[in-house]
């Protein structure tokens, strides 16, 4: 609508019959006043022949004078029924211009395909980046880009590109959350889980609900909350129960349970996690690809890290196949992280100490020692941990070997954030 002063002019105009209203403000003024359109006033004829008379049109809200008998308002080709047709047309062509403006605010897009190409190829980059990357500097760019996402969120889309935006973000959240826990804030990483939930559900997102279930297994885990991890990890698999995230679901219930005691249920979850491999299974997770996949050298790390819990002697057996795996590079389609493959190394240490392998553990942890600083997490500090304790074995008091490598170990985790 134009500006009061604009239509404060304009009813003069009208009022005077210097010019007929259009047929919008029309039926504006039959709203204002409460009447039928068809009441309005004079029709442009009338108007015209009033001006000849020097007349001044009829006020609004007045019929034009002349008695209008039914017979000649149902007359066709009367005046009468010409003005009922036109108010009849009027009334159609209103809600035709305002469909028309309806869809025109409806059509408007809060982002374009370039922007939103841009966040596709950016979460791709850094679920990648996550695997090698530095962590806290691969977590503050997931947030500048979640930002970016969430400000996009807040303007009006289009329905696809809101679900879009919305898988982005949940995307991110999980991504975050696991890099919290590494970094050492799993209680943080908790709320970032519950966020990417916010997303996931919104789409109803299956995968996504399945992987911030795992995220939210994973932190809880880390703060030593295993019934809590253990059962997060199986809902998780009412939302994905085939493929290989679905497997890497089943290997974390069954560490949970194996670090509660529950050798038994541990075992099970290793075969079933890999039944749920052999399953077919794509989504749009593994379209993305980096942390959201499972490799096969991972499988057997975690599958290792289980039986390592549950006190088996089967434990050496998965976690050399794993470290082969991972030398030998990532096979199809698959991608390697580098802190699980550090922390296969560290429980093949950690299961050799048990055994008495003192040579065979160092020799493991030589590519752990060797990390850069950003590439130390709280969870390999974690462990290191635990190996610490098995150097403290009767076995290994009066060994050089032992101290010098608790001396390094000790160096290694200095200034890492600890869970």
């Amino acid at each position: 609508m134009p500006g009061i002063d604009n239509i404060s002019h304009n009813i003069y105009r009208w009022e005077r019959g210097v010019v007929a209203p259009a047929e919008r403000y029309q039926l504006y003024y039959c709203g204002a006043f409460g009447i039928p359109f068809g009441q309005f006033g004079p029709r442009d004829s009338e108007l015209q022949a009033a001006r000849g008379r020097g007349l001044a049109a009829y006020p609004p809200g007045r019929a034009a004078p002349g008695p209008a008998t039914p017979a000649a308002a149902s007359c066709p080709g009367t005046p009468q029924a010409a003005a009922g047709a036109s108010a009849i047309r009027r009334e159609v062509l209103m809600p035709a211009h305002e469909g028309s403006e309806y869809a025109e605010r409806a059509e408007q897009r809060g982002i374009g395909e370039a922007t939103l190409e841009q966040f596709r190829a950016d979460v791709t980059r850094l679920s990648l980046a996550y695997l090698t990357g530095d962590t806290f500097d691969v977590f503050s760019e997931m947030r500048r880009v979640r930002n970016r996402i969430g400000e996009a969120l807040d303007r009006r889309q289009w329905p696809r590109d809101s679900a879009e935006l919305c898988l982005l973000a949940g995307c991110l959240s999980a991504l975050m959350a696991a890099a919290a826990t590494n970094l050492g804030y799993p209680q943080e990483a908790e709320e970032l889980t519950r966020s990417g939930w916010v997303y996931a559900t919104i789409i109803d997102h299956r995968p996504l609900m399945a992987r911030l279930r795992l995220c939210a297994a994973y932190a809880a885990y880390w703060q030593g909350h295993h019934g809590q991890a253990a059962d997060l990890a199986r809902s998780g698999l009412d939302y994905l129960a085939d493929g290989q995230n679905a497997a890497q679901l089943y290997l974390f219930a069954g560490l949970a349970r194996a670090r509660r005691g529950d050798g038994e249920a541990a075992r099970d979850a290793i075969a079933a996690a890999a039944h749920a491999r052999d399953r077919d299974h794509f989504d749009e997770l593994l379209e993305i690809g980096g942390e959201f996949g499972f490799s096969a050298a991972t499988h057997h790390y975690y599958a290792g890290f289980v039986l390592s819990e549950a006190g088996s002697d089967e434990a050496a057996a998965e976690l050399e196949r794993a470290t082969a795996l991972y030398r030998s590079g990532p096979g199809p389609g698959e991608h390697h992280s580098r802190r699980c493959q550090m922390l296969a190394h560290t429980e093949l240490a950690i299961v050799g100490l048990r055994s008495g392998a003192l040579d065979a553990a160092v020799a493991a942890l030589e590519p752990v020692m060797a990390l850069a600083p950003g590439e130390r997490t709280a969870v390999q500090v974690h462990r290191l941990a635990a190996l610490r304790t098995e150097l403290t074995h009767p076995l290994f008091r009066n060994s050089p070997l032992a101290r010098d490598l608790d001396e390094r170990l000790e160096q290694f985790g200095s200034g890492v954030e600890r869970l």
